[in-house]
């Protein structure tokens, strides 16, 4: 969770009004580092994350799951070159069902 903008202009203003980076760090219970990110920023709106490359293609893995239904874990992170609970994780989140459930 990012802080407020509302936050962050305080912490600007008290530290432009001549108090230090010190002082607000504790007074508002923020991390130093963060205020000198705040200072060196353009604007205080709070940035989007960025999404990470993962090694494992979502897409590529629902492709061959529907290819390949028969295989099991094991088998398909050998075929990805990934760990077989990474092949687990990502069934889950893809909302893939074990082969032997009973459809709902």
């Amino acid at each position: 969770m990012s802080y407020s903008i509302d936050l962050r202009e305080r912490v600007v203003t008290y530290i432009e009004r001549g108090g230090t980076k010190l002082e607000a760090a504790k007074l508002f219970k923020i991390g130093r580092r963060t205020i000198y990110r705040w200072l060196a920023a353009e604007d205080l709106s709070p940035k989007p994350a960025k999404t990470r490359r993962r090694k494992l293609d979502k897409v590529l893995l629902a492709a061959h799951v529907r290819k390949h239904s028969d295989m099991i874990l094991r088998e398909r992170a050998a075929h990805f070159g990934v760990h077989t609970n990474a092949i687990w994780v990502a069934l889950q989140q893809m909302k893939f069902r074990k082969k032997n459930d009973t459809l709902r």
